[in-house]
């Protein structure tokens, strides 16, 4: 690692990210790509054991059909969550709120097969009528999901995770007349790096953009016609 001349940035080479300490490494690359959905993934097996774990790797892949991805780490260890998924072709998503995170954070440790994280969380396992894995209760934005491929990266043996929706449960308010879903008023946290858990404050939004009409917030708009 190097400072520049001013002393006030830090520059890292390829080689000296290579030779961080694995955790330290870990951290810091997944700090880089900034704030993260935070997502708990609830999955069944065949026997019924229900199974939770964060995620922050969701992102969109189309809406026709609707398709969500997500990155899961190698398999070389067992990861109940990526076999129940698997086994059974299906798997739900449900957002994080403020008072969710520790439990939240804790799904993340390796608890043996076959014991619940709901359990052992205290989070509240709910039916799904479209798909046999369970939501978290808690939860204000829930999606069901089946699974439409799986795809094994070569270059670090991840694992990318394609989903079609469903089903979707959130309040009738969080969407507005354009098919805007209000995640922040849903209470959705964002992740980032592997321990840091964020509020959100929505600071503009803008109309679809076109080379020909100025971008004016839509948000301040709102808030002028609300006074």
């Amino acid at each position: 690692m190097m400072n520049n001349d001013n002393k006030t940035h830090s520059v890292f080479s390829a080689s000296d990210i290579d030779q961080l300490p694995q955790r330290y490494r870990a951290e810091f690359i997944n700090s880089l790509s900034g704030f993260k959905s935070g997502n708990l993934v609830g999955t069944q097996d065949h026997q019924g054991h229900q199974n939770l774990c964060i995620v922050s790797s969701v992102v969109h892949i189309g809406a026709h059909p609707p398709l969500l991805g997500m990155i899961m780490r190698p398999h070389t260890v067992q990861r109940d969550t990526l076999e129940n998924i698997k086994s059974t072709g299906v798997f739900t998503l449900n957002n994080i709120l403020p008072n969710m995170t520790q439990a939240a954070h804790q799904t993340s440790a390796r608890y043996a097969p076959g014991i619940s994280e709901f359990v052992e969380v205290g989070l509240t396992p709910q039916p799904s009528t479209a798909v046999s894995a369970p939501y978290v209760a808690e939860s204000t934005i829930k999606l069901s999901l089946q699974v439409q491929d799986i795809q094994l990266l070569s270059i670090n043996q991840t694992e990318l995770v394609i989903g079609q929706i469903v089903e979707v449960i959130l309040p009738d308010q969080s969407i507005d007349k354009s098919g805007y879903v209000d995640i922040e008023g849903c209470g959705s946290i964002a992740v980032s790096g592997l321990v840091s858990y964020h509020a959100t404050q929505r600071l503009a939004r803008y109309p679809y953009a076109k080379v020909d009409a100025p971008v004016k917030n839509v948000l301040q708009r709102s808030h002028a016609n609300d006074t």
